[in-house]
């Protein structure tokens, strides 16, 4: 037994190490799934089979022997290190499994894409549940939860690498024409309003060098409804635009539904398909988003992002954000 699971562990770390260095896609998801089975299984074998038969053979050299031998009891009873690796960390693992899979998950903003809302470097938690709750791995929901919103701050599966997670907000909801021109945002024919805000200090490094730039920033009253005959209340949101960018898309991928879009050096308009959200980042003009990889089926959702939890570089971050 203890050569077979150290098997077992050689390979989880083997997985790890391969994830780590690019040599195969991981999937934290089902690692973590297969950690609670494994070491599920060895629980359950320690508490029904091997702690009892620890136990019998403790006492039955109690029985055999009168003089004091609580150290070797002890020695009996000590649970070895295979199940310490296992059974042991059981408890811990099914502790993160199921926080992860049904109730919040952490995330670390990777890059720009949501600035002014989210920063680089933000810890977010994302809300597992509000959507409905997904079974793990499968992604297949199993309750109704609350219909998606535009205005939403969503992490999802990435449509082209779904084993990558994105963050951007919810623009178009299914049935949705959404029209961006000249950097002016209009759902279903009605203009969303935008006002301007005071210049944002973005910080950039290029090439080791980090400097300051202003950007263009505004305040857009965005309907918030779930679907094309529902605007709902407004929420405010800030968005960033670069003036000395042009409004086109240049670049868009071959993405399926692609033919519900039309493009042009001003912009584009898009028709939200069943089953799927069109989203943008904040930072308009330097964000990777449905203008380029296209639409998100339902499936991919992970959750409503609510919280920043920390900034390890600039504390005034935590707290909620629309």
């Amino acid at each position: 037994m203890p050569t077979f699971t150290a098997i077992i562990l050689a390979a989880f770390v083997g997985y790890a190490l391969g994830w780590y260095r690019g040599m195969i896609e991981g999937n934290f998801a089902l690692l973590l799934f297969m950690a609670t089975v494994v070491s599920g299984l060895y629980w359950l074998a320690e508490k029904f089979y091997f702690l009892p038969r620890r136990k019998a053979a403790a006492q039955s050299l109690l029985n055999a022997e009168s003089a004091d031998l609580s150290a070797a009891t002890e020695s009996i009873l000590r649970q070895p290190w295979w199940l310490d690796w296992t059974a042991g960390l059981f408890p811990v693992i099914v502790s993160v499994f199921f926080l992860r899979s049904f109730l919040f998950e952490p995330f670390k903003i990777p890059s720009g894409s949501m600035i002014p809302t989210l920063q680089v470097g933000d810890l977010i938690l994302v809300n597992k549940f509000h959507y409905g709750i997904r079974l793990p791995v499968l992604n297949t929901k199993i309750t109704q939860g609350n219909p998606v919103q535009r205005g939403d701050v969503m992490v999802f599966r990435y449509p082209v690498q779904p084993s990558i997670d994105y963050i951007k907000r919810v623009i178009g909801v299914p049935g949705d024409e959404v029209r961006y021109i000249n950097k002016q945002l209009s759902i279903n024919g009605v203009l969303v309003e935008k006002n301007t805000m005071p210049e944002f200090i973005d910080r950039e490094e290029i090439m080791g060098n980090v400097q300051y730039v202003k950007r263009s920033q505004f305040e857009e009253n965005f309907p918030t409804g779930s679907s094309p005959s529902d605007a709902g209340p407004l929420k405010k949101v800030h968005i960033l635009n670069y003036p000395e960018r042009p409004s086109g898309v240049f670049g868009a991928d071959n993405f399926q539904g692609k033919d519900n879009c039309s493009y042009s050096v001003e912009g584009f308009t898009c028709k939200v398909p069943a089953g799927h959200y069109f989203m943008m980042g904040d930072n308009r003009d330097n964000s990777q988003d449905s203008r380029y990889w296209g639409f998100v089926p339902d499936e991919n959702i992970v959750g409503k992002a609510f919280f920043v939890w920390m900034n390890f570089g600039n504390l005034d971050r935590i707290g909620s954000f629309n």
